[in-house]
């Protein structure tokens, strides 16, 4: 019987419980919910140890009726069949739920100017206080620029566009790190296996490559096109193997650096013995293939930490457009590159 009097009694923790038990008052505890930044370090964190303890959920539609504020925000992504569109996402996500916010997502297979306005509509409608824009291809992406109320706070990944704050990975700088790492391995020059000429992302890795070969005063090659399909790269690894003077290929994406392993091994050729390689993601499975992939590993969770703190510092706190941030990514140096044979 004792344990069905608990279950009666039993009720939701409220914001007063979480104050009783922190020893703060009402209105701190609602500080440290939508202000953190203006509460004391010790004391905020008393607090959020309370919520921890307590379970404590805040009462969205509530809050919502009133402050008129509906705490969602809207991401439209493109073609999130691909590695990189699909984990930034899944970091903007993430980090939306952890800043307390719904997420509404418009996921669109291809940009037109008409998918972009309907896109921009249904989120308003729903009245999201401001909009994630993962825009990989800077052309297409305008369409929607040109779609977006003058008056919604937005933030675009991987691409800058004008008159929009933007949160992007450093790919030039990401390419240079590959590139100088296979040069630093006695390599003479590298070859590259490029992703498609409208992704501003595979643009940025052509540009880190070719920098670091024309700063070690090394020939730049030619690049062989891809679509960042691992098919595309064994159509370029094929060709790549019948050339002897290859001995360093950089893939501007993992998947391709995978189609290129697949047409090395058909033709004779050790990975890394004979030909090394270095790919461009740090998908999941490159720690498995054989050999283990060399790559350059995105920082996608902190993409997505930094585009919703800065989208939230529009939206709360009246921060000015044009705080744009680029974060570094790391070279993981595995098993598929090793010191060009003398």
């Amino acid at each position: 019987m004792g344990d069905v009097s608990v279950a009666k009694n039993w009720r939701l923790p409220v914001m007063g419980d979480v104050a009783r038990l922190a020893g703060v008052s009402h209105m701190t505890v609602s500080r440290v919910l939508n202000e953190p930044g203006s509460v004391r370090p010790e004391t905020r964190e008393r607090v959020l140890l309370a919520i921890e303890q307590l379970g404590y959920r805040r009462n969205s539609a509530a809050r919502s009726l009133v402050t008129r504020r509906s705490q969602t925000l809207g991401v439209v992504c493109f073609d999130t069949t691909h590695h990189g569109p699909a984990s930034m996402l899944n970091g903007i996500v993430h980090a939306t739920e952890e800043a307390g916010y719904a997420v509404s997502v418009a996921s669109l297979r291809r940009l037109t100017a008409d998918a972009a306005t309907q896109a921009v509509q249904r989120l308003v409608h729903q009245s999201v206080e401001g909009l994630v824009l993962i825009a990989p291809q800077a052309v297409e992406a305008m369409a929607f620029v040109r779609a977006l109320p003058t008056t919604l706070a937005v933030v675009a990944v991987e691409n800058a566009l004008p008159t929009v704050t933007s949160v992007s990975v450093d790919q030039v700088l990401g390419a240079r790190l590959a590139t100088e790492h296979l040069l630093s391995l006695g390599h003479e020059t590298v070859h590259h296996v490029r992703g498609p000429a409208d992704w501003s992302e595979a643009n940025g890795r052509v540009e880190g490559w070719m920098t670091a070969l024309e700063a070690n005063g090394r020939p730049v090659p030619r690049e062989l096109a891809g679509d960042w399909s691992a098919a595309s790269g064994y159509a370029a690894g094929r060709k790549l193997a019948r050339d002897p003077r290859v001995t360093a290929v950089f893939s501007a994406n993992d998947s391709m650096a995978l189609g290129v392993l697949r047409a090395l091994l058909e033709a004779g050729l050790r990975v890394p013995e004979d030909v090394s390689v270095v790919g461009f993601d740090d998908f999941p499975e490159a720690a498995y293939v054989t050999p283990p992939l060399t790559t350059v590993s995105q920082p996608f969770r902190e993409v997505g930490r930094r585009s919703i703190e800065i989208l939230l510092g529009e939206i709360e706190g009246g921060a000015a457009r044009g705080a744009s941030a680029v974060i570094p990514p790391e070279l993981v140096v595995r098993a598929s590159t090793a010191p060009r044979r003398r």
